[in-house]
């Protein structure tokens, strides 16, 4: 009989360990006034306040650079944060920032100027590599952080991108016209600050779109791979920080959908409700820490090579300087039909989800119920004037092999799908996506 294992261990056909990791939290209107005694608490004299421009103008960031000061730290403020920024703009702004020396990091503002405030902490605390180097493969090296990084308070001033709550930085690739990530365990913020006041002076479209980030990301966690249906790793280093679906994430995610449901229509049609600005917020983060965690997928993937290539699409309520396509507007854009691809998979965590969004489920079984979820999904879109379609981005059917090309390259998205996904599966999901 052979001798049984005492410290336990993967069997040979799957993996049984959760990875989790998430940030300390003070979540509360006012919260953000703390933000200076935290710093002096940590033993922390000096930072760098990353922002953009349009806050800059709002005055927030010289509020709390006021605030800081007065406990006794100082602040050197950098305000030309890009919107949806790339691996170009870090670099330009770490090389103009390469003499200065400070003992930590403020991010204030959406995910773009948290990012750059990643970015910076990085590219000043270890110069002389490149940004592609870091950059998740096929598209950059993906080589590891080689060590540790000064700390980072994230203050988000949008409900979206939960960068405040993951250890990873979205950007644009510059010459390539596609977006990729850097996912490193070092790029967690030290501490996140979640202040729903900060969101009040959101224009509509912008809320919007930051919702619809929230609401994918609850939905891909929720929907993907689970941790358990996937290879044990080789090494404990080699267990990535997207470990799939989990009872941890699950938890996160149902609440953010819960949230997203009650409070997304209210915050985007009233932006003064200080009840929905706080249910985002906290749905924001808790969906944060559910895909930091468990990953993202489809959505996700196909909405990187949407943001690169566009050519002239002004949204409403961003900077009208270049062409975007905000990050929200791009992953709900595909959403519907990726849901209806992988709901398969799992009925019934597709049908909770959209249970959970404030679908009613009478009469419906996992026989009949694969449009539910996409149907969900569309109804609170049209409801808060998103996107009807990639045609509203100046896609066509012409744009197809590209936009299928890009997606293909998110790679570390596209493993965390709960059915294999191949070139024709993505095009036809861009295709069902094209006019909504």
């Amino acid at each position: 009989m052979e001798p049984v294992a005492l410290l336990g261990g993967n069997t040979p056909d799957h993996e049984k360990v959760i990875g989790w990791q998430a940030p300390p939290l003070k979540f509360g209107v006012g919260a953000t006034r703390e933000i200076g005694y935290e710093l002096t608490r940590a033993g922390i004299r000096s930072v760098l306040l990353v922002t953009d421009p349009s806050l800059a103008a709002l005055g927030l960031p010289s509020q709390v650079a006021k605030s800081v000061e007065q406990e006794g730290v100082s602040v050197s403020v950098f305000d030309r944060s890009a919107v949806e920024p790339t691996d170009a703009s870090c670099a330009e702004a770490a090389a103009e920032l390469s003499s200065l020396d400070v003992d930590g990091y403020i991010g204030l503002g959406g995910g773009s100027s948290i990012d750059t405030a990643k970015m910076l902490n990085l590219l000043l605390s270890h110069p002389g590599r490149a940004v592609r180097d870091y950059l998740n493969a096929p598209v950059g090296a993906g080589a590891p952080i080689p060590g540790p990084l000064k700390p980072l308070v994230a203050v988000p001033t949008t409900a979206g991108s939960g960068s405040e709550c993951t250890a990873m930085v979205a950007l644009g690739v510059s010459g390539l016209r596609v977006k990729t990530g850097i996912s490193d365990r070092r790029l967690l913020p030290s501490l996140a600050v979640v202040d729903p006041a900060n969101t009040l002076t959101l224009p509509p479209a912008v809320t919007a779109s930051s919702g619809y980030d929230v609401l994918t990301h609850a939905c891909e966690s929720y929907t993907a791979r689970a941790y358990d249906r996937r290879p044990p790793y080789p090494a404990p280093a080699d267990r990535p920080l997207y470990v799939g679906a989990n009872p941890i994430s699950d938890i996160w995610a149902e609440q953010a959908l819960r949230l997203v449901g009650r409070h997304l229509r209210r915050a985007v049609l009233n932006p003064y409700d200080l009840e929905a600005r706080t249910g985002m917020s906290q749905a924001a983060c808790f969906a944060g820490m559910g895909f930091g965690n468990a990953g993202t997928h489809i959505p996700h993937a196909c909405a990187y090579p949407i943001a690169g290539l566009v050519r002239d699409y002004r949204p409403d309520g961003y900077p009208a300087g270049h062409a975007l396509v905000p990050h929200g507007a791009a992953v709900v854009a595909t959403a519907a039909a990726a849901f209806e691809f992988t709901y398969p998979t799992s009925p019934e965590r597709h049908l909770r989800a959209a249970e959970l969004l404030g679908a009613n489920l009478n009469g419906i079984t996992a026989a009949n119920g694969a449009d539910v979820l996409p149907a969900t999904l569309l109804s609170i879109v049209a409801d808060t004037g998103g996107p009807t379609g990639l045609s509203r981005f100046g896609y066509s059917r012409r744009d197809l092999p590209a936009l299928v090309e890009g997606a293909l390259k998110q790679q570390r998205l596209l493993v965390c799908c709960p059915r294999d996904v191949a070139a024709r599966d993505l095009e036809r999901i861009l295709t069902d996506s094209m006019t909504g």
